[in-house]
């Protein structure tokens, strides 16, 4: 698959550079290049994505780095049987329990809800850092979700994190998660308190709370094309087609 030049691989974390430098030079940079390639398109293009990761497999399967950036693409392709099996491998590799939470939710993705929730009650929880006991409390509470226990999916998530008014990178994920529980469970007034705190604590936007929150609130956005053209004097469309106040 073609790399613009511009990427020389050197982009990658100093760690993986390191991981790296057990392959010849010239194969170091061909793999490097690629798995920079899969983190810049992993968010807005999965499936190019999986094309680099399978590449840079091809070239260094033995490479725990590798393993875990063609766990994560094929994740993002909803290839959940191939991700779990990557990040096995990656875990065997380097010992680490950092992959455990997604190892889970692959378990969720293959249908096996009640396997994430062994995996949420395993010791390798308690080696997990802040980050990712927040992470497996999520898909934990999604398991619970997805056996139809939204009460149990509720209590889940009530944390010392939930209610701390600190904000960290978890913090709107948690939030929404919560908020999306209540309103499941039919408690839409608590869901709307937990959407408006989810929408204080997303800086980055990694949540849509803002539109649910206005959703819930009964706001109705206009098509800024349609606005144009009803200023310009185009017809309104009467209330028999639908126009409400």
């Amino acid at each position: 698959m073609p790399i613009p030049e511009e990427v020389t691989g050197d982009e990658i974390d100093k760690d993986v550079r390191q991981e790296l430098q057990s392959l010849p030079k010239t194969l170091a940079e061909d793999v490097a290049r690629n798995l920079v390639m899969v983190a810049r398109l992993l968010d807005e293009d999965p499936e190019g994505a999986y094309g680099y990761s399978r590449v840079a497999l091809r070239l260094a399967s033995r490479v725990a780095a590798v393993r875990e950036a063609a766990g994560f693409a094929a994740y993002a392709n909803q290839k959940y049987g191939e991700a779990l099996a990557e990040f096995r491998a990656a875990r065997r590799m380097t010992g680490s329990v950092e992959l455990w939470p997604v190892m889970a939710d692959c378990e969720r993705g293959l249908g096996r809800p009640e396997k994430a929730l062994d995996m949420a009650g395993a010791p390798e929880v308690h080696k997990l850092d802040k980050a990712g006991q927040v992470e497996m409390r999520l898909v934990a509470a999604g398991a619970r979700r997805d056996m139809g226990q939204l009460d149990a999916a509720i209590v889940t998530l009530q944390s010392p994190e939930l209610a701390s008014n600190s904000v960290q990178p978890w913090t709107a994920r948690l939030r929404y998660a919560y908020a999306d529980a209540l309103l499941a469970a039919g408690r839409e007034q608590e869901a709307r308190e937990w959407f408006a705190k989810a929408v204080e604590s997303d800086r980055d936007g990694s949540t849509d709370a803002s539109d649910r929150l206005a959703e819930l609130d009964g706001v109705e956005f206009m098509d800024a094309l349609d606005e144009d053209e009803s200023e310009s004097g185009g017809e309104s469309p009467s209330t028999e087609d639908g126009d409400k106040d």
